[in-house]
Order: C-alpha cells, then structure tokens, then sequence
C-alpha cells in the first residue's frame, strides 16, 4: 500500500494572483512544499476582492504556481470595504446601524480584525475537507492575522498542529519601532493565545524574534527564524556583467534601476536628491535612474506618492515610461516574471528601502543575486545591512544625506564600468546561500517533524 503524502492546510490569505508585499514568500513556501511530495492545499483571498475591491493583481503569477496545489478562496465579507450602496447586503441597506452595531461586536469579541468573516469561512470548510481526508499540519502566515485565529481554531476543534510565519509583526509596528495597538487591545490577547498553542512562530530575522521573545518569553524556545530569499525560477542562473562592463557605450548613459513597490515609508526625497546630485559627475553623464513597479498597494496611492518626486502627481499607474525628476523615469509594473531581463540590462541596483532593524526587505535578496553593484537609500540600522555587510558589491552612504547617496553612486558606477565576470560570479556565490530552497529548508525540515509526530500519535491511539 503506497504511503500517504503528508498533507498541508496552508492559511495564506494573500496569494497568487494578489501582488501585495509577502506573497513571494508564500508562492515559494507552496511550491516548495509541493515539489517535496507535499499534498498542499492553500486558503486565499477571493478574486473579487483582489479585483473589484482592493485592485491589486499580477496576473502572470498564476502562471508560476505548481499545478498540484490546489487554491481554496473562502468568503470574506467586504463590510469595511464597500463604499456604494448598491454593494450592501439587503440587512446592511435596511438596519445599517444594527449591521455596524454586528460588525463592532465581532471584532471586540471575537476578533479585532476586518478579515474575521474569512476566518471563520475557512475553519467551516477546512474541517469539511478534514472529516473527508486529514490535514496532517497547518501553516498559517500573516497578514492579515486572523489566519492565525483560523490555525488556533483548527486546531482546538482538531488537534492538528499549527506553525505561524510572521512575515509581517502582528503587534509590532515595525517602521516606527514600538507597540502599534494600546495595552487594552484585543489583539494582545490573541497573540498570547495562539502563540501558546502554536508548535513553532517564525520570524524573518533575529531583531523580529527578539522583540517577540521578550514579550513572550514563555514561548520563546519555540521561535524559529526562516528568512526571505531569492526564486531561482525567476533570475538567470550565470548572471553576466552589466552593461556598462560590457563596452556597450554609445547606446546609452548608464542605468541605475529600482525594482520593487515605491510606498509611503521610503526615502524618496533623498533618493532623488543625492541622483540628481550625482548626475553632476563626468562618470555620470547621462546616466538614469529607471524604477520598475507600482505605487503603493492598493487603488488610490500612486497619486501622493508620485508628487514625492517633484513631479506631477496625477493617480495614475500607467503602464507607459514616465519622468518623474530629472534622469527619473517611471517604467511601470513589473511581473516577477519579468525580473530577470531586467536585473540583466541595469548597471546599478538601487536599494530603496523603509523601516529598520525589524525590517528585511525580501527584494535585497534578488538584487545580491543580480550579481550587480547595489547602492542602499534607507536610514542607518536597517536589517538588510547585516545581510549586505559581507555582499562585495555594496555601497553604503551610511545615511540618508544626499550628497553622501550621490557620493555612493558615482563609486558604484565606476564599479559597474570596471566589473568583469570574476567579481560578478563572487557577488552571486555569495548570494547563493539565501536561494529559497536553501532559506527555506528548516521549515520545510520542521513541519515534516510535526507530520510524523502526529501520524505516530494517531497510530499509537489506533493500537489502544
């Protein structure tokens, strides 16, 4: 009799064709798992939401999901979301203060979260699938972190153990550094709770970790760190050196590229400054500054965040190549399908990044495995420094003043014009030891414990 495949329910709210900041993580974790033997079956947004509500897709991802998961999308009531009444729900349209008076209720007393209704969608139609064929583990990653409600609740219906990835802090605001709900907020209570319960929490670096196991020592040897990486499927595997090094003068000035979602937190003033600046240097005639991807999220946020630059401001993601300052051009969405052509024909990487030491952005691993010069734009402290303190490629201005960014700039466009393939292949090596199968081998490794653990105790109890 063949031996059954271990069986996954993986909570992952936003998934592919979702473009929001973390689902690389989950689309790896998903084929990973699958590519293993895995029996995966992930709980996601519906696509209405994704489309009619929120507006936030890439499209081409789908395309990169393995076949063999199979993609359940749960309910989810977009009470907070609607804004027309001809979306409302004919109790809501009728009895809109008794339906707001429901809404309120719910998160006081069952969960302080607006995704709650997709929760409790997902344990209904998780233990339906379950009394059909069990669930051996269940992963849940947030945000939103009502699926880590939904895991705690499986479990206490089930016995089925659970593992939370905090790809995001759920009571940590991570940007600012400090508790982001008050003393009295429900969530602190549930954190305590599913943190109890859960096998294993994991963080994506050691201050994330830290911070957590400080407030919640009891749990604290159970806290593991999985940190992002780089998808092999979506780079070149022998990456050449860039342009610049490659004698292609004369077709043009050289390119410094951004590639990643531009939103609120960043630096982006002084990016644009110490650019500008740096623009001024004979080694930088010419050159630009391309930035691929969208702005903000969700619908609604290009418009304040295009002003940043200087320029106009109009909500618009257009798709068409757009200054936005000086030498400042704005190319557009990105699939990460797309990432390779990209990264390939880009002298400079140029690191844009918000948030501290709680903060390791998952695009620094591509750009180290770009092989390419990377220059970082973010305040002192950042957690990506650890990772690029040994990268032999990183120019640091150890700050966010301009003049030290465009100093920055010009050494590694001089770098980029010298790079030959010797340096690039050290950079990749060094680059090779964040590939996401290698990232996220002790997860992978620790949720097959957990499958034999509890196949061995369902066994032990078939004996008696």
């Amino acid at each position: 009799m063949p031996k059954r495949r271990p069986r996954l329910l993986y909570l992952a709210f936003y998934f592919p064709p979702s473009r929001a900041s973390g689902i690389h993580r989950a689309r790896a974790t998903a084929n990973r798992l699958a590519d293993q033997g895995w029996d995966v079956t992930v709980f996601a947004a519906p696509l209405p939401f994704l489309y009619d509500t929120i507006g936030s897709v890439d499209e081409k991802l789908m395309r990169t999901i393995d076949p063999r998961i199979a993609v359940v999308r749960p309910e989810l009531n977009r009470y907070t979301w609607q804004t027309d009444l001809r979306d409302f729900s004919g109790f809501r349209g009728r009895f809109p203060h008794l339906a707001h008076s429901a809404y309120l209720w719910g998160q006081k007393h069952i969960f302080p979260e607006r995704y709650l209704s997709w929760a409790r969608a997902s344990v209904n139609r998780a233990l339906r699938m379950h009394a059909r064929r069990r669930f051996d583990v269940v992963l849940a990653t947030g945000n939103p972190f009502a699926s880590f409600g939904a895991a705690w609740l499986f479990h206490r219906l089930t016995r089925t153990p659970y593992v939370i990835d905090y790809r995001d802090s759920w009571t940590l605001d991570q940007f600012n550094e400090k508790p982001r709900f008050d003393d009295e907020h429900g969530s602190w209570r549930w954190e305590s709770r599913v943190l109890k319960s859960a096998a294993n929490s994991v963080f994506v670096n050691e201050a994330q970790r830290t911070w957590h196991a400080e407030r919640y020592p009891e749990v604290a040897d159970r806290m593991m760190i999985v940190m992002n990486g780089w998808d092999a499927d979506t780079l070149p595997d022998t990456p050449e050196p860039p342009p610049a090094a490659r004698a292609r003068s004369g077709e043009r000035g050289l390119r410094f590229t951004f590639i990643g979602t531009i939103t609120a937190e960043q630096p982006i003033e002084q990016m644009v400054e110490g650019f500008g600046r740096a623009r001024e240097h004979p080694e930088m005639a010419g050159a630009g500054l391309d930035l691929y991807g969208y702005f903000g999220f969700f619908k609604g946020a290009a418009g304040p965040l295009r002003g940043r630059f200087g320029g106009p401001s109009g909500d618009q993601d257009g798709q068409d190549e757009q200054a936005l300052a000086p030498g400042v051009s704005y190319c557009g969405p990105l699939s990460k399908t797309e990432l390779a052509d990209v990264y390939r024909d880009s002298d400079v990487l140029v690191f844009l990044n918000g948030g501290g030491r709680y903060v390791t952005s998952g695009k620094i691993f591509e750009y180290m495995a770009a092989g390419r010069p990377i220059v970082s734009v973010h305040a002192p402290g950042s957690a990506a420094e650890e990772l690029l303190r040994d990268y032999p490629l990183w120019f640091n201005p150890g700050g966010l003043d301009p003049a030290d960014i465009a100093s920055s700039m010009v050494a590694a466009a001089k770098a980029a014009a010298g790079l030959d393939q010797r340096q690039v292949d050290e950079a990749r090596a060094y680059a090779e030891r964040f590939e996401r199968t290698v990232a996220l081998e002790p997860l992978v490794r620790r949720l097959a414990e957990l499958t034999t653990r509890k196949r061995a105790s369902l066994d032990d109890h078939a004996r008696r």
